[in-house]
């Protein structure tokens, strides 16, 4: 046999084996298929991703929609009415009592007052005092600590309520239990939140509606974080477990400043606490000598321009070393 004939078929035969890898190998291995399957998904992924694009920037704007109802409410209760004040320092009283009351403390002042010789100016002034200034001071005193025994207990409570949420309970049952074991005054707030999402307010309102009753930045975090979470879904664990590391963080914060401003706080009690004490000590020493201060009008008058100014300075101090975070 010829050699060159050997080569020549040797030649074909591998150029028809290389066409048939190339064109019939693809289809018969299936290899042509995972191609068109690659090709299909990869067209896919835009549409995909186009889809989650759309639902986080809808869940964006219900978080954004759930935060300006909130910041619109909170604007339009700056002015808080009387009812309310009494409600936020914890006291059962109506309108009307509150009235009497101050009423009463009033006319004690101004008859007390006048009855030991200080005056027609002076009752009037001690009059005014007692009658809007302590029962106000009174709400004042009673809010504060009433939101400082809250802050105390609410890190604690969020705790509680993570820990059922991640067991496998609703929020609505976590909050009972919250509001089953807790200190007052949470316990009756959560009891508030509770008996409001009874008559059928959705529970996320029913917890934003909290920082009317208690104005603290805290209580306002906590009925955001449930009012978003009731709207636009998520991990409401993850958000709560957060949001208790906040308040702690914050109550640390807290606890610092005032060890920071323990200093100017003890200067400024010493500086109001200095005429009233040189006062009596020269009452004391010379009775005849000030005693001007509350027989003589002129010395009334001067008297009762003191306290003012007095009152004045201290107010002036406290507002230097409080600060709000």
């Amino acid at each position: 046999m010829n050699v060159q004939n050997i080569a020549m078929a040797f030649l074909a035969a591998t150029t028809v084996g290389g066409l048939a890898w190339v064109f019939l190998y693809p289809h018969l291995s299936g290899e042509k298929k995972a191609e068109s399957r690659r090709a299909s998904v990869a067209r896919s992924e835009p549409a995909a991703a186009r889809q989650a694009d759309r639902t986080q920037r809808s869940r964006r704007e219900q978080v954004e929609g759930t935060l300006k109802e909130l910041e619109a409410r909170r604007q339009k209760s700056k002015r808080v009415p009387l009812g309310m004040r009494i409600s936020q320092a914890g006291l059962a009283w109506s309108e009307q009592k509150f009235w009497i009351i101050s009423g009463v403390l009033g006319l004690l002042g101004f008859a007390i007052t006048f009855m030991i010789g200080g005056g027609l100016l002076g009752a009037g002034g001690m009059a005014f005092a007692a009658g809007f200034g302590v029962p106000r001071w009174l709400l004042g005193f009673l809010k504060k600590r009433r939101e400082k025994a809250f802050l105390k207990a609410l890190p604690d409570a969020v705790d509680v309520i993570v820990r059922g949420i991640k067991a496998g309970l609703p929020l609505f049952e976590s909050i009972k239990v919250v509001a089953n074991d807790a200190p007052e005054p949470l316990r009756s707030e959560f009891l508030s939140i509770i008996e409001t999402q009874a008559i059928g307010m959705p529970l996320g309102e029913a917890c934003a509606r909290l920082y009317e009753r208690m104005p603290l930045p805290e209580a306002n975090f906590f009925g955001i974080v449930v009012a978003i979470q009731q709207k636009s879904g998520g991990n409401l664990s993850e958000a709560l477990g957060n949001l208790s590391k906040v308040l702690r963080d914050r109550k640390k914060m807290a606890e610092k400043i005032q060890a920071m401003s323990m200093e100017a706080k003890a200067s400024a009690g010493i500086i109001g606490s200095l005429p009233p004490v040189v006062m009596i000590l020269v009452f004391i020493t010379t009775p005849e000598y000030i005693s001007l201060l509350w027989t003589h009008p002129t010395g009334q008058l001067m008297l009762v321009a003191c306290v003012v100014w007095m009152m004045i300075g201290i107010l002036v101090m406290k507002k230097m070393i409080n600060f709000d975070f």
